[in-house]
């Protein structure tokens, strides 16, 4: 019933979000058995139709689905960029920059976990130390220099090893260069902030934040 759920979400957007990992890379994925929208309606949904407030209002929730987050996470960060001007000189990038370096996304970045929403489930069931202290919450801010590991005692699990195996992070193809890692020793090193180009999100963050500030 969820994986179902997550394949309405980018069907409804015409776009892949990659939330089921492998599935997403596979000839099952929903976006190629079925690329429109779904309902009964969904073929004839026309996008063009939109006003702008509908527009805005997708691009904010693709982007809050590609980091697997509820509406009041979410406008906790908004909040957070655009209440404190002199802080985020950048509300765009600065916005992207604070997701990503969410300890969930950094594992899946690092490519312990399959999607976001599996890193959160990893993360909260304590697979892992930063700075060799245990840390079991999503939303734990990882700083620059920081060091993000998997715990000794964790990485004999099958699930780990499996993944140490593919080694890169396969949305993209490429390995985060914001992110050192060391694969023996199963560790990732956030070495600088991530620029917006190379994260490349799904969405239109302007138009976000223009929906937030209407």
């Amino acid at each position: 019933m969820i994986q179902n759920s997550q394949c309405k979400i980018c069907r409804r957007f015409n776009q892949k979000l990659f939330l089921k990992g492998e599935r997403c890379f596979s000839a099952k994925c929903a976006m190629i058995k079925r690329p429109y929208a779904p309902g009964k309606q969904g073929r004839s949904v026309n996008k063009s139709k939109l006003s702008d407030y509908g527009r805005q209002l997708a691009e904010k929730q693709k982007l809050r689905f590609w980091y697997n987050l509820s509406e009041k996470q979410f406008r906790r960060y908004i909040s957070e960029v655009l209440n404190k001007p002199k802080k985020f000189k950048n509300p765009v990038e600065n916005l992207i920059q604070k997701l990503e370096c969410r300890l969930d996304n950094i594992i899946y970045r690092s490519g312990w976990a399959e999607s976001r929403i599996q890193a959160r489930q990893l993360v909260v069931h304590g697979h892992f130390k930063v700075n060799n202290r245990s840390v079991d919450r999503p939303s734990f801010s990882v700083a620059q220099d920081d060091v993000i590991g998997i715990k000794d005692n964790h990485r004999s699990l099958t699930l780990f090893k499996s993944f140490e195996a593919k080694g890169k992070d396969k949305e993209k193809n490429v390995t985060c260069p914001w992110l050192k890692m060391d694969h023996g020793k199963m560790e990732s090193v956030l070495i600088r902030m991530p620029l917006i180009d190379e994260v490349n999100p799904p969405a239109q963050v302007s138009t976000i934040l223009e929906f937030y500030t209407r």
